[in-house]
């Protein structure tokens, strides 16, 4: 998969309170964990990564970066990983997880794999990551704004709380695409806000720049 707006945005948008440990969850090519080391001191920086080719890259890109000696990539499932590291528990899990929940699938495996929702249900990304954070830890994620009521739901019973929600259009004419949220145990205020993408086709808005200016070679 290649590197793609989604990821940027929420690796450029998710808020960081100082975390010492960072998971990404459904690395890729391990993008949004890099742009974690980037923007923090965090020690620690775990990525999972079940297809085979993109783990490859994800490690070939770690430690090609400024900051392979904070980051490790795991070649596992979601649920794997959790079994198997049951002890270790997270300041921050940071996932774009796969959501094309449509019946059509292209005949390419690994890219049905990251991009439809059978990959990894919500419920199984909830239940997961709620057991490896830490008390004061947070999940943060984007998904179709369309799935976002569903998601609330399901996070409510694993008893995470949204902090912060942005909604994203492409332009001012088009209708809500991406829900950007970040979750805790604790429950209070949210924070909401909108976000749109560009003004018209590659010119984009000044809020936008601002935002994913540092994760670019030309914006």
């Amino acid at each position: 998969m290649k590197i793609g707006t989604d990821g940027i945005l929420l690796g450029a948008w998710v808020e960081l309170k100082d975390p010492f440990s960072i998971l990404d969850v459904g690395a890729g090519t391990g993008i949004i964990a890099l742009m974690m080391a980037q923007r923090s001191n965090a020690e620690l920086i775990d990525a999972i990564e079940i297809d085979d080719e993109a783990y490859e890259q994800c490690v070939d890109n770690f430690e090609n970066s400024s900051w392979g000696d904070r980051l490790f990539c795991y070649h596992a499932s979601l649920d794997e990983f959790a079994e198997e590291m049951d002890e270790e528990k997270y300041d921050l899990i940071i996932s774009n997880p796969p959501f094309f929940s449509e019946n059509y699938k292209s005949g390419n495996d690994a890219r049905d794999m990251a991009r439809f929702a059978d990959a990894l249900p919500f419920e199984d990304l909830i239940e997961y990551t709620s057991t490896l954070l830490s008390d004061l830890g947070e999940l943060a994620v984007i998904i179709p704004f369309a799935e976002e009521k569903q998601f609330l739901e399901i996070a409510r019973e694993a008893n995470l709380f949204p902090n912060r929600i942005t909604r994203v259009r492409g332009t001012i004419e088009t209708p809500i695409k991406r829900s950007l949220m970040q979750f805790s145990f604790s429950e209070g205020k949210v924070q909401e806000s909108d976000l749109i993408i560009e003004i018209s086709r590659h010119l984009y808005t000044a809020e936008y720049i601002e935002l994913v200016k540092d994760f670019y070679l030309k914006m």
